[in-house]
């Protein structure tokens, strides 16, 4: 058959390079490491490129930063184009491995401004990742956005915490819900749309 797709692209924006210019390649603590991504994805929406949503992925015991993700739905058409799978695929395109957690390679921890949505929790499980740090977890990304995370367990930290993988909740928490009341205000002024499928755009 001719004339099908034979691949698709995700980018992150241009304007990354002036918020990441003047940031260190090693950011130790776990806290200054959220708040770049409260601030990437503050900018991120107002960009035009997707929702409130940003991800970095880290050496664990370092803090050498290897990779940043940004939500790019809107601007590459692509609705798995979510932060945390950018973060993930570039980070694993840098360590030339599909595991992260691969023999000889440094463990590896994903930060994201909120706990993944179901698509970004399986992608997150099987990376290879050792640590994900979360601002927070709970209905009010749901309330605030009225974004669809999908019907994640109760158990959801437990799981990743029985697979080897360390759960870290609720760094600059309310630094997440910051962000996400102002992309609300944004949607209720009519200025961004907030993308469900089976819903369309609202």
């Amino acid at each position: 058959m001719s004339g099908v797709p034979k691949e698709f692209r995700v980018s992150l924006p241009a304007w990354l390079d002036d918020e990441l210019a003047d940031v260190p390649a090693v950011m130790p603590d776990r806290a200054a490491r959220m708040r770049l991504v409260h601030r990437l994805a503050d900018r991120n929406w107002r960009e035009g490129n997707g929702g409130p949503f940003a991800a970095l992925v880290a050496e664990q015991d370092s803090g050498r930063i290897v990779s940043v993700g940004v939500n790019v739905v809107l601007s590459s058409g692509v609705s798995s184009a979510h932060a945390e799978i950018v973060a993930l695929g570039l980070a694993q395109t840098a360590a030339d491995s599909w595991d992260l957690g691969d023999h000889g390679l440094p463990a590896h921890e994903l930060t994201v401004n909120w706990r993944p949505c179901v698509q970004c929790y399986g992608a997150t499980m099987w990376s290879g990742v050792r640590g994900l740090v979360v601002a927070g977890q709970g209905p009010e990304l749901e309330e605030i956005t009225t974004f669809d995370e999908g019907p994640l367990g109760a158990d959801w930290a437990e799981q990743f915490e029985a697979r080897g993988i360390r759960v870290v909740q609720d760094v600059l928490r309310d630094e997440a819900l910051t962000v996400f009341r102002a992309y609300r205000e944004a949607v209720d002024a009519g200025e961004v749309a907030v993308y469900n499928a089976r819903k369309g755009s609202e």
